[in-house]
């Protein structure tokens, strides 16, 4: 199928390692020009290298949570390429918790920031430009709305989920669509060293949560997404759609 994301502007944030880097890839791979976007910046530029040749990405070095980047983030975009068709709201990450811990108020700012406020404000300086091109794709990495314990992510990743979808039925007008892609565990920096730093407990973990069967790899998610940028998913907006191996226990 073509997906007829050939030449199609799109702006990947937390491009620099795991979900985001795939992503990035995966849309230069079908034609897309790109922003690449994260604090990393050698990370970024290695990533430059492994893209189809001709990429040629634009490099961009912030820090989501300084509410003054975004501004910044827009016009660097729109410089370069004069137009943004695809936002894929990647960087955040899980705020987990010692155990009968509930955190401080500063882990708490701190989640709502990276996992809200950021993609939020980005989101808000792109969409202008979107409704002026009469097309857009926003799409939103997010997390569980499943929590098992107090996570100061879970809090961000619920108020994403409604915000998408007021956004989704504001926007859809404009040829605009909305959508949150909450992962389950998928193989990433961030599971690897920090949550399952080793091949048993992933084995152990899969075995006995993940019908699959299997630890999801960053291609699992990646291609949803790239599919989700297209022109073809027109009439997929407003949506929660998880990629977890059949984790979630949940039916809707």
């Amino acid at each position: 199928m073509d997906l007829q994301l050939h030449g199609k502007v799109a702006l990947v944030t937390g491009a620099s390692a795991g979900l985001g880097r795939t992503i990035a890839r995966l849309l230069a791979e079908e034609g897309c020009r790109l922003a690449i976007l994260a604090r990393r910046r050698p990370l970024l530029e290695t990533l430059a290298t492994e893209l189809p040749a001709g990429a040629e990405p634009l490099i961009l070095t912030e820090d989501v949570t300084d509410p003054a980047a975004a501004p910044r983030i827009r016009d660097a975009v729109l410089d370069r390429f004069g137009r943004c068709d695809i936002l894929v709201n990647n960087a955040g990450g899980s705020r987990p918790l010692p155990a009968g811990e509930l955190g401080t108020e500063a882990t708490w700012l701190e989640a709502m920031e990276l996992n809200f406020h950021a993609a939020r404000r980005i989101t808000h300086a792109l969409v202008p430009a979107m409704q002026a091109a009469g097309f857009g794709r926003i799409i939103n990495l997010t997390g569980t709305d499943e929590p098992f314990m107090v996570n100061p992510a879970n809090a961000p990743n619920g108020a994403t989920h409604i915000w998408a979808k007021a956004l989704s039925r504001q926007l859809g007008p404009y040829g605009i669509t909305v959508n949150s892609v909450p992962p389950g565990r998928i193989r990433s920096e961030q599971i690897d060293q920090r949550v399952m730093p080793t091949e048993e407990s992933r084995r152990a973990w899969a075995e006995k949560e993940v019908p699959a069967g299997y630890i999801g790899l960053p291609e699992d998610l990646g291609v949803l997404v790239t599919f989700l940028a297209s022109p073809r998913a027109r009439y997929i907006t407003g949506q929660v759609i998880h990629v977890d191996g059949g984790t979630r226990r949940a039916s809707a």
